[in-house]
């Protein structure tokens, strides 16, 4: 059985993090029956947690037990509010606790990556991983992998609201493509999700502790720790040797030969600031004796942001909730995008927005759908900075949304986009009008809601970015640069954020970082060439 109760003395490999990325690698690096492999995760299991299989109410997660409740720092671009910034406290991380959006972006995105530095990280190398990773039936199999982990695939059965957002977006002389994962992700579509129907009929979450981690429990060469906070990464010199972890309330060491870090954007950097890998000036004024200088740990920090709080009022009661809420999305540009679509919106079932939002405003009842507008292109920028030595002190989260000028003026677009789709004759039949914010407000008006109502998709990347400058962390290997025997590979080492979720471009990246890691190359000739195919 491998889940342990205390871990060996040392391994081949340690994985730290049971998340989106680390249950991919466990499951991968342990293909080796010779490598031993341990997966440390800080939070509990997650099979027999119905609030995790429940697809269609997962924004009920956040906030409770399986969510770390992180915080960002206020700033008064969001007019000083401490923004939510949920990450699964559970097997299979946030995969276990998101809204399930199986969606890659585009090819640009990746292609900057590599002309930015990240050499071996285009759309052409991502590819081949991208169709390993999932299973999805019908797709073009020149783009779509057809027997992967992750079963992904649109909604069975999509409600009205997400049948109008379609019809809409046409109306309005949007493109409707039938697939954003393929050739191009401009227009409205329907959907892919990483979600199932079970056996008792009910809409299930497929994260990758199902897809990917659940079928390998069985290999004796693999260790997974549940329950263990892990607090930094053992150095002897330049050598990563191990990690210190918590294991029944005691802190103890365990060794490996290398060691992975995949514990997301905002714990990844915090883990190796924590053991005094990072900007030298900026640990020692932590407390923190700074042990190898890389001052670009924790920096380049990028999300996307969303407003919250852009209800519609239903003609009609809405029903039961069909799938995750959702079932349809569209891709478009602002007034101010430099290339392809920069802005994304989704349809929800129900009301969207904070407590404050809801005290003055009547938006309850079963005649409430919203439209969540973001911004895909963000120009803005923060960080992520530990404050102490403390392992469990809150690290300062600094997004930075809404810090360009750029950005308020995109979101304010999207702003207008959501409402003007809603006032086409698509929705005439369902929608009796916008609630909040209402129409005919100024430009200033809409302006302090995007402010007074910005959160976050949760797509938190960028901060132990791939790179060849100073200020990269990993290099495109994924190797922490200066330090032998440490690695990195979840959505921090993206250079950029793509225009899409982080899910599935973060599970590529831990297919990739598998091959790279072990020196193996389990991309299949036949793969090599329907990339060449696409590229041509």
């Amino acid at each position: 059985m491998p889940l342990v109760p205390t871990p060996a003395a040392a391994y081949d490999y340690l994985v730290v993090g049971g998340g989106a990325a680390g249950c991919v690698l466990a499951a991968r690096l342990s293909e080796d029956p010779a490598a031993r492999v341990l997966l440390i995760e800080g939070g509990p299991d997650h099979r027999g947690v119905r609030e995790v299989l429940d697809a269609a109410h997962w924004d009920a997660l956040i906030g409770g037990p399986y969510d770390y409740g992180y915080r960002s720092t206020p700033t008064e671009h969001v007019l000083g509010r401490a923004l939510n910034m949920p990450r699964g406290k559970v097997l299979g991380g946030s995969s276990s606790t998101n809204a399930m959006l199986w969606y890659r972006g585009n090819r640009a995105d990746y292609d900057a990556w590599a002309d930015a530095g990240a050499t071996g990280w285009g759309y052409d190398d991502l590819l081949p991983y991208f169709r390993l990773s999932e299973t999805r039936r019908g797709g073009d199999p020149r783009y779509r992998g057809l027997d992967g982990p992750m079963r992904v695939g649109p909604l069975a059965d999509v409600h009205p609201i997400a049948h109008a957002l379609m019809a809409a977006s046409a109306e309005r002389g949007m493109p409707v493509i039938e697939d954003a994962n393929a050739a191009d992700n401009a227009g409205a579509v329907y959907a892919d999700y990483n979600a199932v129907i079970g056996e008792d009929g009910a809409f299930e979450r497929w994260s990758t502790a199902r897809g990917y981690l659940e079928p390998a429990l069985h290999r004796p060469n693999l260790d997974v720790l549940l329950d263990s906070p892990v607090h930094g990464i053992v150095l002897d010199g330049s050598r990563a040797t191990g990690v210190r972890h918590v294991v029944s309330g005691a802190v103890v060491e365990t060794a490996a030969s290398e060691i992975v870090l995949a514990a997301g954007a905002l714990d990844t950097p915090r883990l190796l600031q924590l053991s005094g890998i990072g900007d030298p000036e900026r640990l020692a004024d932590a407390g923190i004796e700074p042990q190898h200088a890389l001052p670009g740990v924790g920096e380049n920090f990028q999300d996307h942001p969303l407003i919250l709080g852009v209800n519609f009022r239903a003609r009609h009661d809405l029903g039961e909730v069909i799938g995750n809420g959702g079932g349809a999305m569209l891709n478009w540009r602002s007034s101010v995008a430099a290339a392809g679509p920069d802005l994304h919106a989704v349809v929800a079932h129900g009301s969207r927005g904070d407590a404050a939002l809801h005290a003055r405003h009547d938006l309850e009842g079963n005649r409430v759908f919203a439209i969540v507008p973001g911004l895909y292109g963000s120009r803005s920028t923060g960080w992520v900075r530990v404050r102490s030595a403390d392992p469990a002190a809150p690290a300062d989260i600094h997004p930075n949304y809404l810090a360009d000028p750029l950005d308020v003026l995109a979101m304010t677009d999207a702003l207008d986009g959501v409402q003007d789709l809603v006032a086409s004759p698509a929705y005439a039949e369902l929608a009796e009008g916008p609630i909040t914010p209402p129409g005919g407000l100024s430009r200033k008006e809409r302006t302090h809601f995007v402010r007074e109502n910005i959160g976050t998709f949760f797509h938190c990347s960028g901060t132990a970015r791939i790179g060849t400058d100073e200020l990269a962390v990993v290099d495109p290997q994924l190797r922490v640069r200066g330090i032998q025997g440490l690695w990195v590979a979840d959505a921090s080492v993206m250079p950029s954020i793509p225009t899409s979720n982080t899910q599935a471009p973060t599970v590529a990246i831990a297919e990739r970082a598998a091959d790279l890691i072990s020196g193996r190359m389990r991309v299949p000739a036949s793969v090599d060439t329907v990339s060449e195919e696409v590229s041509a």
